[in-house]
C-alpha cells in the first residue's frame, strides 16, 4: 500500500478495492445460497460494525502512511489486540487469564523484533501519522468487541460483504468530492496490486476475521492479526528477495507461538 500511494489519491486506493471485494463476497454469498436481505432492526448495528470495522481501520491506516513507513504504520497500527484485551474484559467479561497475556506479550514481541529492525523512528513530526495508527488500532478493537458482544443475525459471507461495502462507501463519496483520479497515470504493477487488495484482504481475510471472532473469544481472535506484518516481510523474502536472516526467524516463532498459545487458551 506504501507504494500505491505515490500513484493513487489515499482515498481512491482503499474506496475502489472496498467496492470490488464486496461485489465479489456478495456474488459467493448468492451462489453459496444466502441471503443478502438485511431486516431494518439489523442495518443500525451493521452500519455501526462496517463504520468501525472496516472505514476507520482502512481509512486512518492509509492515511498515517503520508507520514510514515509501512513498519512504522504497522508497529503502532498492531497494537489492536491490546485494546482488545482491555475493551473485552469489561464489555465481555473476558477476563485475561496467564496464558492469554503471555501470548499477547509474546505475539506483540515479534511484531517489535520484526520492526524495530527496519528503521523505526517515531518523532514529533510523525505524531499525525502515529495518532492515526492508533486511532485504527482502537476503532477496530471497539468494533471487535461491538461484534462479539451484539452479534449480527446474518450469514458470514453476506454480513462481510455488507461490511466490506458499507465501510468503503464513505471513503468512495470522499473520494469523488475531494480527490482526483487518473486510470492512466496508474501502471500495471499497481493495477495488479489493487485487484490483490481487493480479493485478499478485503474478501479472504474479512470473511476469514469475521469467521474466527464468531468462534473464539475476542482476545484471542485479535492475536491472530499479529501474524500480518511477519507474513508480509517472509512473502516479501520470497518474492522480492528481501533480507530474510535470524531477526525474521525469530519474529516468526515468537509470533506464531504467541498465536498459537493464545489460542489453545
Amino acid at each position: 500500500m506504501k507504494f500505491l500511494v505515490g500513484e493513487m489519491p489515499p482515498l481512491a486506493m482503499r474506496a475502489w478495492p472496498a467496492m470490488v471485494g464486496a461485489g465479489v463476497l456478495a456474488t459467493i454469498a448468492l451462489a453459496a445460497g444466502e441471503s443478502l436481505a438485511v431486516s431494518r432492526a439489523v442495518f443500525p448495528r451493521l452500519a455501526l460494525a462496517a463504520f468501525l470495522n472496516v472505514a476507520c481501520w482502512m481509512g486512518f491506516s492509509t492515511f498515517a502512511l503520508l507520514w510514515l513507513s509501512a513498519s512504522e504504520a504497522a508497529i503502532t497500527c498492531y497494537t489492536m489486540p491490546i485494546w482488545t484485551a482491555l475493551l473485552a474484559w469489561p464489555v465481555l467479561g473476558e477476563r485475561p487469564n496467564a496464558r492469554r497475556v503471555i501470548a499477547l506479550l509474546i505475539g506483540f514481541a515479534g511484531v517489535a523484533v520484526l520492526m524495530l529492525g527496519q528503521g523505526v523512528s517515531l518523532g514529533v513530526a510523525k505524531l499525525p501519522g502515529v495518532l492515526l495508527t492508533t486511532g485504527a488500532a482502537v476503532t477496530f478493537a471497539i468494533g471487535t468487541v461491538v461484534t462479539k458482544r451484539w452479534p449480527l443475525a446474518l450469514p458470514p459471507l453476506t454480513s462481510a460483504a455488507w461490511q466490506v461495502g458499507l465501510g468503503g462507501a464513505p471513503m468512495l463519496l470522499a473520494s469523488l468530492l475531494f480527490e482526483r483520479l487518473d486510470p492512466g497515470a496508474i501502471s500495471t504493477t499497481a493495477w495488479a496490486l489493487l485487484a490483490y487488495s481487493a480479493v485478499i484482504p478485503l474478501c479472504l481475510c474479512y470473511a476469514g476475521w469475521f469467521a474466527a471472532l464468531r468462534r473464539l473469544p475476542a482476545s484471542a481472535a485479535s492475536i491472530g492479526t499479529l501474524l500480518a506484518p511477519v507474513i508480509g516481510v517472509c512473502v516479501a523474502a520470497l518474492t522480492l528477495g528481501e533480507p530474510f536472516g535470524t531477526r525474521e526467524v525469530v519474529a516468526l516463532s515468537l509470533t506464531l507461538g504467541g498465536v498459537v498459545l493464545a489460542v489453545r487458551g
